[in-house]
């Protein structure tokens, strides 16, 4: 076995999503070769990628079959996590991609699937931040079990910069952190702007990934603002399968996709698909009606993410602070690690075949 015949064989493996060989996109590295003993890294271009293990039995057999049969091979698994940005030394500067989670109304479980998003694609290797942009209703600082906590300052290049809250693996920053909890926030538009254009000019977000914005629901002040402060890489669509939410979800939908704006949605997630009782695993129950977001996904020509069930632990891990990401209910969890999946996928694929992100400059 050569270096050579081994980069040959991998060079009749496709990446799946950008549909060129291993072999072309350069994401083949430290090839070794101890008698029949091979091995070597595929760069992977998300840390989340859902398909690592196709990738690596397709390597296996294509040095079986076209190299040795005899041969031991070792496929390690790196990642360099791609971006589109063309701005880095700018705004946000060390975040490579920039998620909007968005929904056509509140009630669907945005902040949830936000939060448990941030966590799957965490757990996956990726370094992620999470910032919550619902300023008149913020939730992430009692999801993640911050109720009470207070960030810190520290000075940068002669700034004070505000640093982000840790737990769980992933950063955070919410105004519910920052104000008294008992008093509600009653700020006109352009107070509720500036908040969200402190929490990108003045948060050391560092180094990450990955960066999600928990954003308020509807369409409003706060969407522009962010469109127009920060170069959105994808918005990710939150429904549930109800009529009413769907119909909310469509604004949702048509708000990014606006001439004027353009921001790429990367799909649509389903949440409160259908219940599970704890006791019935095999049994599932379409409370709020069934297939309304796949539906939906299909009339726009948008990916479909997944479908999020509704069960208890959901709940009381959201209000306890202790999110099902890091619980023990796998089969909820494995539903938010496949949604996470296809977000990772569908920011690469973004990434390949779409322009670079920009900062939209809209007209009043």
């Amino acid at each position: 076995m050569t270096k050579e015949s081994i980069l040959n064989a991998l060079s009749n493996v496709q990446e799946p999503d950008l549909g060129k060989d291993l072999v072309t996109l350069n994401m083949v590295k430290d090839i070794v070769i101890e008698g029949n003993a091979v091995s070597f890294t595929i760069i992977l271009t998300t840390p989340a990628c859902p398909l690592k293990d196709m990738m690596k039995n397709a390597c296996i057999n294509a040095i079986k079959l076209l190299v040795s049969k005899e041969a031991v091979v070792t496929v390690n698994f790196t990642s360099n996590t791609t971006s589109k940005r063309t701005d880095m030394q700018n705004i946000l500067s060390g975040v490579k991609n920039i998620i909007a989670v968005v929904s056509g109304k509140g009630g669907v479980g945005k902040s949830t699937v936000a939060t448990n998003l941030a966590l799957a694609l965490a757990q996956g290797g990726a370094k992620v931040g999470l910032m919550d942009a619902d300023i008149y209703g913020p939730s992430q600082h009692i999801m993640l079990g911050l109720r009470g906590d207070r960030p810190v300052m520290k000075e940068v290049e002669g700034k004070g910069m505000i640093v982000p809250m840790q737990k769980f693996g992933i950063k955070m920053i919410s105004i519910g952190n920052l104000i008294d909890e008992k008093q509600a926030v009653v700020w006109r538009g352009p107070m509720a702007s500036s908040a969200i254009k402190q929490f990108v000019t003045d948060v050391d977000w560092g180094e990450l990934d990955y960066l999600v914005l928990d954003m308020p629901p509807g369409t409003g002040d706060i969407h522009l603002t962010i469109v127009q402060t920060i170069p959105v890489t994808g918005v990710i669509v939150v429904t549930t399968p109800q009529t009413i939410a769907l119909a909310d979800a469509k604004k949702g939908i048509a708000m990014f996709s606006q001439a004027q704006m353009k921001v790429p949605i990367i799909g649509l997630v389903e949440n409160m698909s259908y219940f599970t009782p704890a006791e019935l695993p095999e049994n599932k129950y379409y409370i709020f009606g069934k297939d309304g977001g796949k539906n939906l996904a299909e009339e726009y020509e948008i990916s479909f993410l997944g479908q999020i069930p509704i069960v208890q632990s959901i709940r009381e891990g959201g209000d306890l602070g202790i999110p099902v990401m890091v619980s023990e209910d796998e089969i909820t969890k494995n539903a938010f690690y496949d949604f996470a999946g296809k977000v990772a996928r569908g920011i690469a694929l973004r990434n390949a075949n779409i322009a670079p992100t920009k900062i939209q400059e809209l007209s009043a």
